[in-house]
């Protein structure tokens, strides 16, 4: 692993979000919120928790260990969370732009809720990051799908040929 292909696979990350939120744009608030057959029923709670992950994992990667994820009530509408979700991107990518090859090996120590306490590799946690959402953005391409605006294909191939 190196810190060309985190660079990829953020940037396939940051283009997959923006297919999910176009997509979503056609959605009514009631549509947004209703909830659904996915892990975290409604596609903004999905979505706010495939944000909130990358945000507290982020915050670990960088010293802090926060007390829990965001909350759906902060975000009634879809503008407010892809207003936060651009936010995020900005200072992921600022701090993935910061570390180099040997940064990847180092030892993220952060605690989680609760105060059980973990070490692990930089590089496992940035993979984390990416896996959690493919299969958090697939649950919301379902819910998209059913109310008639799916995402399209939302492969990593399709992103390479794009970009």
């Amino acid at each position: 692993m190196n810190i060309e292909a985190i660079h990829s696979l953020f940037a396939y990350n940051y283009w997959v979000n923006q297919r999910i939120l176009a997509a979503a744009a056609g959605l009514s608030t009631e549509q947004f919120t209703s909830p659904g057959p996915v892990s975290y029923s409604s596609l903004r709670d999905t979505l706010v928790h495939t944000l909130g992950a990358e945000w507290v994992w982020r915050q670990r990667c960088q010293g802090s260990s926060p007390g829990g994820l965001l909350s759906q009530d902060d975000f009634p509408d879809l503008e407010s969370l892809a207003r936060r979700w651009r936010e995020e991107e900005k200072t992921m990518l600022s701090y993935l732009a910061g570390l180099e090859d040997e940064d990847l090996n180092s030892i993220v120590k952060y605690t989680r809720p609760g105060g059980t306490r973990f070490e692990t590799p930089l590089w496992q946690i940035l993979l984390h990051v990416i896996n959690h959402g493919t299969q958090s953005r697939s649950e919301a391409a379902v819910l998209l799908t059913q109310f008639g605006h799916s995402p399209g294909d939302l492969d990593y191939m399709l992103f390479l040929r794009d970009a």
